[in-house]
């Protein structure tokens, strides 16, 4: 065998065990994803009076202010493992990715972790100056509760929404997950479009989706 030849062998297996471990990282970045934020906005429910005017018991309670804080702080960590795994979910689609459902999977993701960011800078911001001063002044309280819940309830899961329609599109013309997944994918999309207003509870369906399709994308890594 000629050392040209070898090379080549060399660098083709390299290039496999790479394709390899892509989808395994993929999986467990939108695991862990799910799992923190799924977490954080559980307790942010649980903690949160859906009312602004309902609020003077948590913001006094220094257990709920807690909690709220430990859930804040897990938004960062989730969107961090979300990009990893957008870039690898992008690197498994390859060279098959239509350019039209790559921008808007691409864009919906970069937006969605963008506003949960914003919407978790200012609850943090309400929880944070709740606990230094004595007394929350109600307007300040009611209007960075309705930022919030307009920033993650209105635009933030809407992105997510699309995020999840676009990507089970991707998956249903790529072949990349079953047709099962695809459905869900399209039910959980549109709750999430045009039902997420109706209870905060169903905000869980983007962290359940993702969860299900790592979980899927893990058991069953792509062959060459």
């Amino acid at each position: 065998m000629s050392k040209a030849s070898f090379g080549a062998e060399a660098a083709e297996a390299q290039v496999t065990a790479a394709s390899l471990r892509s989808p395994r990282a993929a999986a467990v970045a939108g695991i862990l994803f799910a799992l923190l934020l799924g977490l954080a906005l559980s307790l942010i429910r649980l903690a949160v009076p859906a009312e602004p005017g309902e609020a003077g018991t948590m913001l006094s309670d220094s257990g709920s202010r807690s909690m709220v804080e430990f859930a804040l702080n897990l938004v960062p960590f989730a969107g961090i493992a979300f990009l990893w795994f957008i870039g690898v979910i992008r690197a498994r689609v390859g060279e098959h990715e239509d350019r039209l459902f790559a921008t808007v999977f691409l864009g919906s993701g970069l937006l969605f972790v963008g506003m949960l960011f914003v919407g978790a800078a200012v609850a943090g911001g309400l929880i944070t100056g709740a606990g230094l001063s004595e007394a929350q002044s109600p307007e300040v309280w009611s209007l960075g509760h309705r930022v919030t819940f307009t920033l993650l309830n209105v635009y933030a899961m809407r992105m997510g929404a699309v995020f999840v329609l676009t990507t089970a599109s991707i998956g249903m013309r790529t072949k990349f997950v079953p047709r099962w997944l695809v459905v869900s994918g399209y039910a959980a999309g549109l709750i999430l479009l045009f039902g997420v207003s109706l209870s905060g509870w169903l905000t869980l369906l983007l962290p359940i989706w993702i969860l299900v399709l790592s979980a899927y994308i893990l058991l069953r890594p792509e062959r060459r």
